[in-house]
């Protein structure tokens, strides 16, 4: 006897096997609300979540009560504002759990290569300072030789200077910096002075670490020309987790004769913007940036 046909199975079964389906309108619209409240600094009034989220408030709050009732969305019984709940929570922690920075900066690197046309690094803070996890070379020559874990100096290299700016500023990571910057500092004054050499990248004293680190900030990214080698430049932009921390650093780098230094170049801005899309995808907000 032929088998029992289900033709709810069956229909089931091929809709699966739709490449592209109409998917559900009503829930990306609902969706827009959820959107708004993660983009806002704090919670909502309806009428406010309504029209950041642009539709109107008597529809805002049908999709706002079944959001409620499953936790997504929480409402404050005094302000009457709403806000992100529970559930919304669990699933951004869950994300979050699942994504591993390291993984996720190497998949933007072959995008990011294309655009500079200059050798990429990843950074990472290790037990003795940034440390390079992953390097791709250019087709250019670079002059200067990377080995994966390496350990870059702090105030001599885009890579340190960028951990030192944006790591070294409170608790125990300013604990962990401040003597290896004291100590560099001692070992740079004992460096003979040569004509060839250019000195004027590097800081000779706490007031210019401390200049060059606050100028670091300010821009969003780090810099040095001449000052880890001769004739090489780079730059260095932080990547930054859901909590404000450095997750790691991604670096430009190549020789000064054909890698523009320009903090407005296309290496500079195009490091910059992979950056902070990254930071984005790690949950990172300019709220929780601690500089």
């Amino acid at each position: 006897m032929p088998a029992a046909q289900h033709p709810a199975a069956d229909l089931e079964t091929r809709e699966d096997a739709e490449p592209l389906r109409a998917g559900i309108q009503s829930v990306e619209v609902g969706f827009e609300l959820l959107e708004a409240l993660s983009q806002a600094p704090g919670a909502l009034m309806l009428r406010d979540l309504a029209a950041a989220a642009h539709m109107s408030a008597a529809k805002a709050h049908r999709y706002l009560v079944s959001f409620q009732r499953m936790g997504l969305v929480m409402q404050d019984p005094v302000s009457t504002r709403y806000d992100l709940g529970p559930a919304a929570l669990r699933l951004g922690l869950a994300s979050l759990a699942r994504v591993d920075a390291v993984k996720l900066a190497r998949e933007r690197i072959d995008g990011l290569l294309m655009e500079t046309g200059h050798t990429l690094a990843i950074a990472v803070w290790g037990n003795q300072g940034p440390t390079i996890v992953h390097w791709t070379e250019a087709p250019q020559t670079v002059p200067v030789t990377l080995r994966l874990g390496d350990v870059m100096p702090l105030l001599t290299s885009a890579t340190g200077r960028c951990f030192a700016a944006f790591m070294g500023t409170e608790g125990r990571d300013a604990q962990r910096i401040a003597p290896m910057i004291r100590d560099e500092l001692a070992r740079l004054k004992k460096l003979p002075r040569n004509g060839d050499l250019p000195l004027a990248d590097v800081p000779q004293s706490p007031r210019d670490v401390e200049e060059l680190l606050n100028d670091i900030r300010r821009r969003g990214l780090a810099r040095v020309v001449h000052s880890l080698l001769p004739g090489v430049g780079g730059f260095c932009a932080p990547v930054f987790d859901a909590q404000g921390r450095l997750a790691l650093g991604i670096v430009v780098l190549g020789s000064v004769a054909t890698l523009d230094t320009d903090w407005g170049g296309v290496p500079a801005t195009a490091l910059l913007r992979c950056a902070r899309q990254l930071s984005a995808d790690l949950g990172h907000g300019p709220a929780t940036h601690r500089p």
